[in-house]
């Protein structure tokens, strides 16, 4: 199974293995890692943003518009911020960085 690598705002590492398909929200919450979401992954609230480590951001499918424009509505977003609820696992994100 794939594992994600959480890099909590205090700098700690917590690593879990997600379900090929589920989402990073997902794998969050199933894992108490705080990650807000409460739009539930609907691109309404922009709150589960994350930032994706470079290695692996090339490796996600491109955003959609709707995530783009949700995006442009997040504060503090760079080149690599994404929204984790549109995420979904696969085999060749296995070991992939996330930024809280």
């Amino acid at each position: 199974m794939p594992k994600v690598c959480f890099i909590e705002k205090n700098g700690s590492e917590v690593i879990v293995e997600v379900p090929v398909g589920f989402s990073i929200l997902d794998a969050a919450r199933q894992n108490n890692i705080k990650l807000d979401g409460p739009c539930g992954g609907n691109l309404v609230c922009g709150l589960c943003n994350i930032i994706v480590g470079e290695k692996f951001y090339d490796k996600l499918p491109a955003p959609s518009e709707d995530e783009e424009d949700m995006l442009d509505l997040v504060p503090n977003c760079c080149k690599t911020s994404r929204l984790s609820c549109q995420i979904k696992m696969t085999d060749a994100l296995d070991g992939i960085k996330i930024k809280l």
